[in-house]
């Protein structure tokens, strides 16, 4: 990044700080697309959440803006702050109980998502079929897979045993399965 470049993130962040109206919609003009971007690929296929997700991550950054010290560019930063808001998005929906009318499967072995991402057509299915399931186990199988998470850390995060973990990821795998394959 040029110096030119931080000169001008300053001035901007000085101008929303200072609260003109002009600066604070340059400053969503130039990140909201990748801000959105990023929120959008990581809650697929809850693409209804994802402009209320971009709105709480720019209001996060208004609210912190004054506490921005420039150590790396304000999109990094915004990034950081989605990321931060995707994450704790999957740690409410895995925080809530399990539905009791979802169809009882039985665990099978993991499914390669790595594969069927490769292939755009797979990739429609795969959404598809996540949007099928229940909210909790979608956001298992994209906190584990998409994220590369492991049952501990989102055990840690959600306040659940890892093993209580393990059986969300199993039966959420499981299902999946069936559903790919009817």
């Amino acid at each position: 990044m040029g110096l030119s470049t931080k000169v001008d993130e300053r001035e901007l962040i000085a101008a929303v700080l200072c609260r003109d109206r002009k600066a604070s919609a340059e400053f969503v003009a130039q990140h909201a697309d990748a801000v959105y971007s990023y929120v959008r690929h990581r809650l697929l296929p809850r693409a209804d959440l994802v402009d209320d997700l971009v709105q709480d991550v720019f209001l996060a950054a208004w609210e912190s803006l004054p506490s921005f010290r420039g150590d790396s560019s304000v999109r990094s930063w915004l990034m950081g702050i989605a990321r931060h808001r995707v994450e704790d998005y999957y740690r409410s929906c895995l925080r809530e109980p399990l539905p009791e009318d979802v169809e009882a499967v039985e665990p099978a072995s993991e499914l390669r998502l790595e594969e069927a991402v490769d292939r755009e057509r797979m990739c429609r299915k795969m959404r598809e079929v996540l949007a099928s399931l229940p909210e909790i186990y979608s956001i298992a199988l994209l906190w584990r897979y998409w994220e590369k998470r492991s049952a501990q850390e989102m055990a840690a995060a959600t306040g659940r045993s890892e093993k209580a973990i393990e059986r969300i990821l199993a039966r959420a795998r499981a299902l999946f399965k069936k559903r790919w394959e009817s």
